[in-house]
């Protein structure tokens, strides 16, 4: 059998959950490369619901397990039943959800707090020796939980085809080292089996940022 997967998730959608194009990507590429893939969950409320047209806010109440389920075609679980023990390796999509709802990175940025559940996932992988991918803003999980570790979130230069650049600069003030990749482009930290992506951090056809998470996904397998 293939490499078992956790694939942890933060709701629907990019503005306040998991980005959906990024989630299929990283589905994709596991079952194409064998793997079996566990979808998880936090069992909480979203911070805030957003209306995908307009980009506001809106009144409205949701569940991040719940509304991940839509992604997971109701095949997820709470992420408090994770079992490190029964898993190959960690993947967390990128989506604001990631900077809303399993961190304070959206209000907060590099003063922010981490869920401690998704911490200690975090931590129980690292400490196992078991390797982590992370796509789009989800390296800041790292950049918080593993003092000293390498990532990538693209570029470190603003510009029209990297608006999140300052992202990078935050990531340097938490002791992390940046690695300037483009979007097809990985960043592999061996020592602490840690590999990164930049996704849609970056303004890029569809297509590159697919490609980007593919060699993510090949390259966490490979350390598993």
């Amino acid at each position: 059998m293939g490499k078992k997967v956790a694939v942890v998730l933060s709701g629907c959608g990019v503005y306040d959950g998991s980005e959906v194009h990024e989630s299929s990507a990283v589905m994709v590429h596991l079952s194409r490369e064998g793997a079996q893939v566990e979808l998880y969950a936090l069992d909480i409320d979203q911070m805030h619901v957003v209306n995908h047209i307009k980009g506001q806010p809106t009144e409205e109440k949701r569940n991040v397990l719940v509304e991940s389920a839509r992604i997971a075609r109701g095949n997820i679980k709470d992420l408090a039943t994770l079992n490190v023990k029964e898993l190959d390796a960690l993947i967390i999509p990128g989506g604001f959800g990631v900077a809303k709802n399993l961190c304070s990175w959206a209000v907060d940025g590099k003063d922010c707090t981490v869920s401690k559940l998704v911490e200690d996932t975090i931590k129980a992988f690292h400490s196992a020796k078991k390797p982590i991918g992370l796509c789009c803003i989800s390296p800041v999980l790292a950049a918080k939980i593993l003092p000293g570790c390498e990532v990538t979130v693209g570029h470190d230069a603003e510009c029209e085809k990297w608006p999140y650049a300052k992202t990078a600069e935050a990531l340097k003030e938490l002791g992390c080292k940046h690695v300037n990749k483009n979007v097809d482009e990985v960043h592999v930290d061996a020592k602490h089996k840690l590999v990164t992506t930049s996704a849609f951090m970056c303004n890029a056809p569809i297509h590159t940022i697919y490609d980007g998470i593919g060699k993510m996904v090949k390259e966490v397998l490979k350390l598993a």
